[in-house]
């Protein structure tokens, strides 16, 4: 491939020890620091660039640093899980500018006191190359490769390596990845260990299963970089533990499964599902079940396809006749150390953001449920106001969460409407949001907060914070329904939230219940909303106050006063028969609605939220008492006793992915 690239060579050095064990590695070091120091006494380069963590590229950076030569390295700060973390930090040591991938190795490598003023955050540079192959012609990559008659996503890519820190039980891990890619019977195309000790055992493993010529299988030792990229941007997953799987990967949103502890520290966009102890064959299985096919949001963790051009400029930026003898940023040490301890401990938290037909909340939220800090606007009119008072908003919780000591691990974001999340993109919204129809939430906020964005429907939101803060903590199958201005909710089936095949999944307020009932805002008659809803009940108070019939004994509006469900319920409770008949018909309509979710989802719980949740819990379980089959009519109901449950299921996107999904 270096020749390929047309590069002037002027020394080759056969550095490599077959045997593929330790001491093959060990001696393989050896052998490079014998030859290197006359190839660079030759040479004598003003810099030495070293890449990544390999062992090979330790003896290179050994040498160079005992001979005065400066070092640039790419790709240090970063943490992976195995004996390359130990050589990726002792090149970090040796070398004199470093070239990082993400802001967490760039904060690595200044913790691990290396000169900030010598520390580049590029990007990878592997992903110049992935951002900009996306159109290019990949079929005939795919049938070279795969196979005459495979498909794009309808195949996989496999590239598991020794872990040199425990062969034994990477060997056995390969072995059961092999067996649950037979059962699965999908074409798959593995690549052979890389040379690390182990590797030669595993390669065993592939020939006693037949792999080689296996008709499902292509086993190969390599595949050129620009097809490779091809090919794992077009397969229906990628498994293993190399790190290309977790790092250039994300980059076309590809399905991950990552084996074991390789990559155990490495940052990795949602489209990785970890297998950490991946002991059993059918554990492996059920992840390549859950992952197979699936399309995630592109990944830019790792870069922004821009790394070389500031990479060059890095380099012509770098002064030659500086002092050699690189400086370490040693931290101050106080005597009392306690002054510093709430810098250490930072608060992860998120930022969650909620458009609600009225108003527009920001919060800090932190990984337990706390809202550290809420701010309140009302939600504009306009889709450039909006969206400008949204990040202006976000901007200044962001700076004050430095204040407050939490760390920010990304922007959820709960709107009413319809939501595609895998895009964050709102498709259609609800009247009570104007100008909010085909809107990308997710790319403004991103850009300008530069952290992960997450978007979701407020019903679907209220379940997730029910799951992971509420009532629905450890419960399998639950729905949650919240009764507000509108009717909404949220469906968990088996730990999952369900969003239907267009995303239109728990629209539970437009379940009909009636065919000749009151108007919906949706257009159709008859829906829970049409009775149940804030709306509806306005609606109705209006009416009676309009025919003089709302206000009894006890009550007064002011002339400029809006009459609106408070006062409906208000008068009910002072005894107004009419006020109490129409909330029992909106309760009863809630109650109808569930007895049909109950006969659909079968759910072992029902969680009522919203301002409305405590005047219709009883209601609702007569109606369930006297309608639903024996079956089903075991259901528990209850009210939510978050205070903030769309704000809470909002900090729930980001607090569940961020601090990564583990099957």
């Amino acid at each position: 491939m270096i020749e390929q690239d047309d590069f002037d060579i002027h020394t080759r050095l056969h550095t490599i020890v077959r045997g593929e064990d330790e001491a093959a590695m060990v001696e393989s070091v050896g052998l490079a620091l014998v030859k290197l120091p006359d190839v660079l006494s030759r040479l004598k380069p003003d810099i030495v660039i070293v890449h990544g963590d390999r062992f090979d590229a330790l003896a290179l950076a050994t040498s160079a640093a005992l001979m005065n030569i400066r070092i640039l390295h790419i790709e240090g700060g970063e943490v992976s899980g195995t004996i390359d973390d130990s050589i990726r930090h002792a090149i970090t040591k040796l070398a004199h500018f470093h070239v990082c991938c993400t802001r967490s190795a760039e904060q690595h490598l200044i913790s691990m006191c290396e000169d900030h003023d010598r520390i580049l955050l590029a990007g990878c540079p592997s992903y110049d190359k992935l951002l900009s192959s996306k159109k290019k012609d990949y079929m005939s990559i795919i049938r070279m490769w795969i196979g005459e008659d495979v498909k794009p996503r309808d195949y996989i890519v496999a590239l598991q390596h020794p872990v040199t820190t425990d062969i034994k039980h990477s060997i056995k891990m390969f072995e059961l990845t092999l067996d649950a890619l037979i059962s699965f019977n999908k074409r798959t195309l593995v690549l052979f260990p890389n040379i690390d000790a182990g590797s030669k055992e595993m390669v065993r493993v592939m020939r006693k299963k037949g792999i080689e010529h296996h008709p499902n299988f292509r086993a190969v030792k390599h595949v050129p970089f620009e097809q490779f990229i091809q090919l794992v941007a077009h397969a229906g997953c990628v498994i293993g533990n190399s790190s290309c799987g977790v790092r250039e990967v994300g980059a076309f949103g590809t399905p991950v499964i990552n084996l074991g502890t390789r990559q155990i520290g490495r940052e990795t966009g949602e489209n990785v599902l970890h297998v950490r102890d991946a002991d059993t064959q059918d554990k492996i299985l059920q992840a390549l079940h859950l992952q197979f096919g699936k399309q995630y949001p592109c990944s830019k963790i790792y870069g922004d396809g821009n790394a070389v051009p500031r990479i060059l400029k890095f380099l012509k930026s770098i002064d030659l006749k500086e002092p050699l003898q690189k400086k370490f940023c040693f931290p101050p040490v106080k005597e009392n150390i306690s002054q510093d301890i709430d810098h250490i401990l930072e608060t992860q938290s998120a930022l969650a953001v909620d458009l609600g037909g009225t108003n527009l909340r920001v919060a800090i939220v932190s990984m337990k449920g706390e809202i550290v800090k809420k701010y309140t606007q009302l939600n504009p009119k306009t889709y450039e106001d909006r969206i400008g008072l949204i990040l202006k908003m976000c901007m200044e919780a962001a700076s004050e969460a430095v204040n407050l000591n939490c760390r920010i691990l990304g922007v959820g974001i709960s709107t009413g409407g319809r939501v595609n999340p895998r895009e964050g993109i709102v498709l259609h919204s609800t009247k009570l949001i104007q100008e909010w129809s085909s809107v990308d939430l997710r790319t403004p906020i991103s850009d300008a907060l530069h952290l992960p964005v997450w978007v979701d429907n407020d019903g679907n939101c209220a379940a997730l914070a029910e799951r992971k803060f509420g009532h629905g903590k450890g419960v399998e199958s639950f729905v949650t329904l919240i009764t507000g201005t509108g009717i909404g909710g949220g469906i968990i089936h088996q730990h999952e939230l369900i969003h239907g095949s267009s995303f239109c999944a728990a629209e539970l307020g437009h379940i009909v219940v009636s065919l000749e009932g009151p108007e919906c805002l949706c257009g159709s008659h008859g829906c829970i909303e049409a009775y149940a809803s804030g709306i509806a009940l306005q609606r109705e108070a209006k009416k009676l106050h309009d025919d003089d019939l709302l206000l009894v004994g006890g009550m007064s509006v002011k002339t400029e006063e809006t009459i609106s469900a408070v006062h409906l319920i208000q008068a009910a409770k002072l005894g107004n028969a009419k006020a109490d008949s129409i909330l029992r018909t909106a309760g009863t309509a809630l109650g109808l609605g569930v007895v049909n979710i109950l006969h659909t989802m079968n759910p072992s719980l029902v969680i009522l939220s919203g301002v409305l949740a405590g005047h219709y819990v009883n209601l609702v379980k007569d109606v369930i008492r006297q309608q639903a089959l024996f079956s089903a009519a075991t259901v528990d109901v209850v009210v939510s006793n978050l205070a903030d449950p769309a704000l809470l299921g909002a900090a729930s996107l980001v607090l569940d992915y961020s601090t990564r999904r583990i099957y």
